[in-house]
C-alpha cells in the first residue's frame, strides 16, 4: 500500500492563538485566526490565505522524514473582482538518511487574467521504487533506486481571445541514479538512461479555459495542450525528441452543493533517444489514485477519471472518484486499461480562495499473486 509522501499532517493553528488567550472578555472562538479556519463566513477583505503543515513520516528506505509544506493564496490585484487566485506552494523535507526533497511552485494570474505564469524549482535527492518498463510489471521486481533530480521550469501564457491563451514553456532537468543493491531488475534489464543525464526543453502551449473558479471549480471547461522539444543538448544519456501533454476537464453543477467533474490525460514521448526517466508514470495523488507513482511506466500514457464532489458545508466536503488508464509503448493496441476508484474528505481552510486540504483513499487492481494496490493521499488542493 502506498502512502503518498508518507506524511502525518496537522494544521499549525495553535501557535499564533496564544496571545488571544489572555483576553478574558474574548472567547477563543471569537479570535480572528480561529475564525479564519472554522467560520463558515468568508472574509470580505479579499485577503491572502496561508497554511503551513508539518510533515512527519517513516519508511525503511528513508528512516525518519520531517519537514514542512505550505501554500500561500492571494490576488495579484485585490481591486479586480474577476481575477483568479494565484498561489505559491512550498515543500521541504529531510530524512535521517541525509535525503532531501525541496520544491517551490507558483501559479500566477495577472490583472484581468491577461497573463498566466507557472514555475517550478525543485531539488530531490530521494529513493523511489523501480519496477521495470511496461504496464504489466510485478511487485516482486521492486528495486529501490536513489534519484537525484534538479528541475527548473517556467511557463507563460497570454490571453489572445476570450478564454483562449497561448504561450511558451522552458525547462531544464537533470537526473542521476544509483542502485541500493546489486542484482535487481535495474541491473538485470538496464533501461536506456540508467545513469541519468541532463536536457533542455523548449515548447509552446495552448489553453482554453472557462472555469468559474480555478481552485475549486463548479462549472466550466478546461483544455490545455503543451508541446516541448529537446534538441539533445546536455550531458549523460541525453534526451532527443519531443513530449506532448493534453489535459481535458469538464465540470457540471448538479446543484448548489453537488458537482460532477471529468478529467482526461494523454501524454507521450517521441524521439530517437528517450531515456527511461522521460517515460510517463501512472499513479499518484492527482490521476490514477491507488497506484504507486511509476509502478507502470512507458513512452505513452492515457487516463481518465470522474469525480463527484459534495460540499455540504462551506468548510467541509466529500468526494467519490472512479477512473481508468494505462501506459503503453507502440500504439493504443498495447494499452491495458486498469481501474482506479475511491473517495475522500475535503477541508476548506481558505474560503476566499476556495483552497482545500484533501484526504483520499484510492484502490487499484489486484495482480495475480499480489495484494490489491491502494493507498492514502493527503494533499493540498484538488486533484483537478
Amino acid at each position: 500500500m502506498e502512502m503518498v509522501r508518507r506524511y502525518l499532517l496537522c494544521l499549525l493553528i495553535g501557535i499564533t492563538t496564544l496571545p488571544a488567550l489572555s483576553q478574558e472578555k474574548k472567547s477563543l472562538w471569537d479570535h480572528k485566526l480561529i475564525k479564519r479556519f472554522v467560520s463558515p463566513e468568508k472574509d470580505s477583505t479579499r485577503s491572502a490565505g496561508f497554511i503551513v503543515v508539518p510533515a512527519l513520516g517513516y519508511a525503511q528506505e528513508t528512516g525518519l522524514e520531517f519537514g514542512l509544506a505550505g501554500v500561500y493564496n492571494f490576488y495579484l490585484d485585490k481591486t479586480d473582482t474577476t481575477i483568479r487566485t494565484s498561489n505559491i506552494t512550498f515543500i521541504g523535507t529531510f530524512t535521517t538518511e541525509r535525503q532531501t526533497n525541496l520544491k517551490l511552485e507558483s501559479d500566477i494570474w495577472t490583472t484581468g487574467n491577461q497573463y498566466h505564469y507557472t514555475s517550478e524549482l525543485r531539488f530531490r535527492n530521494f529513493p523511489f521504487n523501480f519496477y521495470g518498463i511496461g504496464n504489466q510489471t510485478n511487485e516482486r521486481d521492486e528495486d529501490v533506486l536513489l534519484m537525484q533530480l534538479i528541475r527548473l521550469r517556467f511557463e507563460g501564457e497570454r490571453r489572445l481571445a476570450p478564454n483562449y491563451y497561448a504561450g511558451i514553456n522552458l525547462a531544464y532537468e537533470r537526473f542521476a541514479f544509483s542502485d541500493r543493491e546489486n542484482g535487481g531488475i535495474f541491473q538485470q534489464a538496464p533501461p536506456y538512461g540508467q545513469m541519468g543525464g541532463g536536457h533542455f526543453l523548449l515548447g509552446i502551449s495552448q489553453l482554453y479555459d472557462t472555469r468559474d473558479i480555478n481552485t475549486y471549480t463548479t462549472r466550466g471547461y478546461y483544455a490545455r495542450a503543451k508541446y516541448a522539444y529537446s534538441p539533445g543538448f546536455g550531458d549523460g544519456s541525453r534526451f532527443k525528441g519531443s513530449i506532448l501533454d493534453v489535459d481535458l476537464r469538464a465540470f457540471l453543477p448538479l446543484s448548489d452543493q453537488l458537482t460532477l467533474g471529468f478529467n482526461g490525460h494523454y501524454k507521450t514521448s517521441i524521439g530517437s533517444r528517450i531515456p527511461f526517466y522521460i517515460y510517463r508514470e501512472l499513479g499518484g495523488d492527482m490521476m490514477m489514485r491507488g497506484y504507486y507513482t511509476g509502478r507502470y511506466r512507458d513512452r505513452s500514457l492515457i487516463a481518465a477519471q470522474s469525480e463527484l464532489r459534495y460540499r455540504f458545508h462551506p468548510r467541509v466536503g466529500v468526494a467519490g472518484f472512479i477512473g481508468t488508464g494505462s501506459t503503453y509503448h507502440d500504439g493504443w493496441r498495447n494499452a491495458r486499461l486498469i481501474p482506479s476508484y475511491g473517495g475522500g474528505i475535503r477541508y476548506f481552510f481558505d474560503l476566499e480562495h476556495n483552497s482545500s486540504v484533501r484526504l483520499d483513499y484510492g484502490i487499484g487492481e489486484q495482480r495475480p499473486g499480489e495484494k490489491r494496490q491502494g493507498g492514502f493521499y493527503l494533499s493540498l488542493s484538488e486533484a483537478f
